[in-house]
């Protein structure tokens, strides 16, 4: 068994840290978004930029993306949180870095961060180590979701109300859960208070990503299937749709990687744009 003291996060957990801090060390200004706390949380060696999977001109579209859609998320709580949602959960937190660089709303929030035992005690010792510590506000929630299935009783053992209106966000997960396991947590989340937000990311099937992208993708694919979390689920946008409503959600919308892309990378003068391939659930109980 892993000690849960020394246990690192995955690999997908790292490399999506590291790209961000890449965006800032090797993109041209303006930077879509600001983030070298994963960097500094991950303290990889010192050559970490020369990495086959850190290459600045093979990678250029992945970190674009993986910025693209954290800067949606973060437009997405600090909205809800000028409207009064007053609870912010992360389901697979990993290295997520929102409250420690945007403490002005994630201090008016209570975060939870949900994630695997060992991974979130590596992350808190990090934290704490690091200097940033752990706020108050901040509720590191562990979860062994094979043993815990009701992650949502872990949630409320510690503080969550389920009754308020919270922004629920889950990126980079649903490829590594079947369809059964996303559409039971999908019924989860629409049974909480009325008012909530779920912001979930999925993986297009091959024929609907843009052909350059392709090739990315089968890579992408073989490398997780090669570690040993194989991607096993891959939706249209009509069929995530379905499933949100089908699990009892109010109001459901599409939001294409491609709008990202117009959103934060027009006129930029180096080219840097999105690759294609990851698109967003926006649903509202």
């Amino acid at each position: 068994m892993t000690d849960d003291t020394t246990a690192a996060p995955d690999n997908t957990a790292v490399r999506t840290a590291l790209w961000r801090a890449m965006h800032v060390q090797v993109d041209a200004p303006p930077h879509v978004l600001e983030d070298e706390v994963g960097l500094q949380l991950t303290e990889p060696d010192p050559d970490w930029r020369g990495r086959p999977d850190m290459d600045p001109d093979g990678t250029r579209g992945f970190r674009a993306a993986i910025v693209a859609r954290a800067s949606f998320i973060e437009d997405l709580i600090t909205e809800q949180i000028d409207r009064g949602v007053d609870q912010y959960v992360i389901l697979g937190a990993g290295l997520d870095t929102f409250v420690q660089r945007r403490p002005e709303f994630a201090s008016r929030v209570r975060v939870f961060e949900i994630d695997q035992p060992g991974a979130q005690a590596w992350k808190r010792r990090r934290l704490i180590e690091t200097g940033h510590g752990i706020p108050d506000w901040l509720h590191l929630v562990p979860v062994d979701f094979e043993a815990t299935p009701d992650w949502v009783e872990q949630l409320v053992a510690s503080g969550f109300d389920p009754d308020r209106p919270t922004v629920i966000v889950s990126t980079g997960v649903t490829m590594y859960l079947t369809r059964a396991a996303t559409a039971a947590t999908l019924r989860r989340i629409a049974g909480l208070g009325p008012g909530s937000t779920l912001a979930m990311t999925f993986l297009l099937p091959a024929e609907l990503v843009d052909e350059a992208d392709r090739t990315g993708l089968q890579t992408s694919k073989k490398g997780a299937q090669a570690s040993g979390t194989p991607f096993l689920s891959f939706y249209t946008p009509t069929e995530m749709l379905a499933l949100a409503r089908e699990s009892g959600f109010r109001e459901v919308r599409h939001v294409s990687g491609s709008s990202l892309a117009d959103r934060y990378f027009a006129e930029r003068s180096d080219g840097l744009r999105p690759s294609s391939g990851e698109d967003l659930l926006l649903a509202t109980t």
